[in-house]
């Protein structure tokens, strides 16, 4: 059947979008060193990402449920880099076995279950005029594909699609609080569909977290009940991990943390099976109060309001372990050797951020730096290969962010070792006036809520 769209080039090249976040690691004026460690990090999650047999039958799984009626009308492979000229890619062809109705009549091919997804949409929206989105921005669309077996050819040469950079990200932290709180699996395992389809492979994976925390903080003598006035309830988790508040919309019950930490599981699982790199999170120096009576040499400093709950202390005021005190790392390590112990492997990439929305409390830059070194220490301790995703948010919200500052954050971490997200960088652009973030690799990101 000959197609009504468009005809391809055999070859293209594009930038896979999501509709949440378009993004784009920039490594042009990274130092050679980082642009290094990031591609040995490369080769390190190719080798241990999932098997070719689980990750095409987890793509074939999203095929089932996205249009059931055609789940044997594509053959999905996977390939290697080498053959997609050294980068991941998908390639399109028409099936050399076809012929008849009920043999598969499109080949997928990518170099991960992403890619294969990634293509599958490709030709949904190119060759059979589909679309496919969240379901208040329409849904999947896929009333024009046509009928299994009469499906649109492609040229014979083909269509191949690079992917020119290696990761796209989605999310932001608080993303799981304005819309995730109350997801179950069902409504997960849809938006991870999504996610593949649309080719984002760098997803932050933040649900059940606190029950991680719970089992560092116990190491540490902190109780169960002392944690009831530090995690936030569901709806303002993301807050509270980042030390905006505490307590509010809490306690959260022992069933809910038990739950929550299931769910992660099975979210990390099909991540990794469709050969994505999911983002864990890391120690950002946010502390429960009880620490300050359990250790009372430690060093901890009271932070200022928020714009939470009318400067009620109660809630407000978050506590900030200081970097130099030797319990920064321990916590920081635990929570990384937890979080594996838990999960069973890593990505090796690990999402924290100490000032969002929250001044420091010293603007010497060896302060601002000795925080950034004890981060990473935190991070490395629990996985000597791991990098640090910072969210760049603050340094658009905060004046206190002057280059001094800036530099002395970004500049404390090994090259390589941290990527900044330039959060809203189709408004505020933050890469523009920090010449590229210092020499610090970026992902340009859209915050499409706004």
């Amino acid at each position: 059947m000959a197609s009504k769209f468009p005809a391809f080039s055999p070859t293209v090249t594009i930038i896979f979008f999501s509709l949440c976040c378009a993004l784009l690691l920039n490594l042009a004026h990274s130092s050679a060193m980082g642009i290094g460690y990031i591609s040995s990090l490369l080769e390190i999650q190719d080798r241990e990402r999932a098997p070719s047999y689980v990750q095409v039958a987890a793509a074939r799984g999203v095929l089932r449920r996205l249009l059931p009626s055609h789940s044997s009308s594509f053959d999905f492979q996977i390939v290697s880099k080498e053959q997609c000229g050294g980068a991941s890619c998908f390639m399109i062809k028409n099936h050399p076995s076809f012929r008849r109705r009920g043999d598969p009549q499109i080949l997928i091919s990518g170099v991960t279950g992403v890619e294969i997804l990634a293509g599958l949409h490709w030709y949904l929206k190119h060759w059979c005029g589909s679309h496919i989105s969240w379901d208040k921005t329409g849904g999947a669309q896929l009333f024009s594909v046509p009928k299994a077996g009469l499906l649109s050819r492609v040229q014979d040469a083909g269509i191949l699609v690079q992917r020119p950079v290696p990761w796209n990200y989605y999310q932001n932290a608080v993303t799981s609080s304005y819309s995730f709180a109350w997801w179950d699996w069902e409504r997960w395992e849809k938006e991870i569909d999504w996610m593949a389809l649309q080719g984002i492979n760098l997803p932050l994976a933040f649900t059940g977290q606190e029950a991680i925390w719970q089992k560092v903080y116990l190491k540490f003598n902190i109780s169960k009940s002392d944690l009831d006035d530090f995690f936030g309830g569901p709806a303002f988790l993301a807050w509270s991990r980042m030390g905006n508040l505490h307590g509010w919309g809490g306690p959260l019950p022992q069933s809910w943390l038990d739950q929550q930490l299931i769910l992660q599981k099975k979210i990390l699982v099909r991540m990794y099976e469709l050969g994505m790199t999911p983002v864990l999170p890391a120690f950002s120096g946010n502390v429960p109060a009880a620490l300050k009576t359990i250790y009372p040499s430690a060093k901890i400093t009271r932070l200022g309001n928020w714009f939470s709950v009318k400067s009620d202390p109660r809630w407000t005021c978050t506590y900030l372990l200081d970097a130099t005190d030797p319990l920064f790392v321990e916590i920081g390590r635990t929570f990384i050797e937890e979080q594996l112990k838990e999960y069973g492997r890593t990505s090796h990439i690990y999402n924290c951020d100490t000032f969002d929305e929250n001044t420091p409390p010293d603007d010497d830059p060896e302060y601002i730096s000795s925080l950034g070194v004890a981060i990473f220490r935190g991070m490395q301790s629990g996985d000597n290969y791991g990098v640090w995703l910072m969210q760049g948010w603050l340094f658009s919200y905060d004046p206190f962010w002057r280059p001094p500052q800036m530099k002395a954050l970004l500049q404390s971490v090994p090259a390589g070792r941290l990527v900044v997200l330039d959060l809203f960088a189709e408004v505020k652009p933050i890469w523009i006036t920090t010449e590229q973030f210092y020499g610090v690799p970026y992902i340009w990101k859209v915050i499409c809520p706004f």
